[in-house]
């Protein structure tokens, strides 16, 4: 399929309940955000989710669209924890949740991306990460060395969510800040990709201003792409925007107070994308 343009629903119409979705970026940094929106928009339940969590993770706890989280952190960056998040650990209800670091995680995503049933790593090692899963098993190194390695088990994903700066329409994909973060192990580890993007470009346009190396993504890997101008708000996509500070104290204070919660939710999250950018921009004149 050389034309893989869609829309974010219908992106999210090929997804199942169920499903073991990864979400990539980074903590406040890069996030599908307009992906998972559609989700929230959606009937979508019991879904495995595996992130470098930020406030993906806190939206979709906060609908309750979350059975497992796999995860290395959840953080807004400039702001310690996700309050949704925070909340759902606290009460000790809501999803389960597989607590690894974050070279584990990275590890779990690289043996899925390669079809290897798991990888050997130091990261884990002497930490809460072997208390906290005690599926996880060492393996000793058959070399001279003979070093005890923790093996972690590939992260297999149903599909995988990220956010790019540019694609174009066959799924070639470009980043353009100072960290791919992990998006291409997600999209690799995953049997289908769909990539979100602030700008579809032709071809050609990918590379004229940009090294090749920032073409993080080929189209063999992805199967579909969707145009979102400022589709990671309130995350970061830096260089195209930085994190709207100001919207993610109002989310986080919002999300800390059961009081003010659906008013936040019925002003920002309860339209299509289209209503939700105008209320943002209508927030920051406010705020102004």
């Amino acid at each position: 399929m050389s034309d893989k343009r869609m829309t974010a629903d219908e992106v999210v119409a090929e997804l199942r309940d169920g499903m073991t979705v990864g979400l990539g970026g980074w903590g406040s940094r890069r996030k599908p955000m307009a992906l998972v929106r559609a989700i929230l928009r959606s009937p979508l339940k019991d879904l495995t989710v595996v992130s470098y969590g930020g406030p993906d993770v806190g939206l979709l706890a906060a609908a309750g669209k979350i059975s497992r989280l796999v995860f290395g952190f959840v953080t807004l960056d400039s702001i310690p924890y996700d309050p949704w998040f925070a909340r759902a650990r606290e009460a000790g209800r809501g999803f389960a949740v597989t607590e690894y670091d974050e070279g584990v995680l990275g590890t779990g995503l690289s043996a899925a991306a390669q079809r290897l049933p798991f990888l050997p790593t130091r990261a884990g090692l002497g930490s809460a990460v072997l208390t906290l899963n005690p599926h996880l098993r060492t393996i000793r190194s058959p070399y001279a060395d003979g070093e005890e390695l923790l093996a972690v088990p590939a992260l297999k994903l149903d599909a995988a969510l990220v956010h790019l700066n540019r694609a174009d329409a066959r799924g070639n994909a470009q980043y353009l800040g100072p960290d791919p973060y992990f998006d291409e192990l997600f999209a690799l580890a995953a049997e289908r990709c769909y990539v979100s993007a602030e700008r579809l470009v032709p071809t050609a346009e990918l590379t004229e201003t940009a090294p090749v190396q920032s073409l993080l993504l080929t189209r063999a890997s992805v199967h579909g792409v969707v145009e979102t101008p400022h589709g990671a708000h309130f995350t970061s996509a830096v260089p195209d925007y930085g994190r709207d500070e100001n919207f993610q104290r109002h989310y986080a204070a919002s999300a800390k107070d059961p009081d003010r919660w659906p008013a936040f939710a019925d002003r920002f999250l309860s339209g299509d994308e289209a209503q939700y950018q105008r209320e943002v921009a209508r927030f920051a004149e406010e705020a102004a």
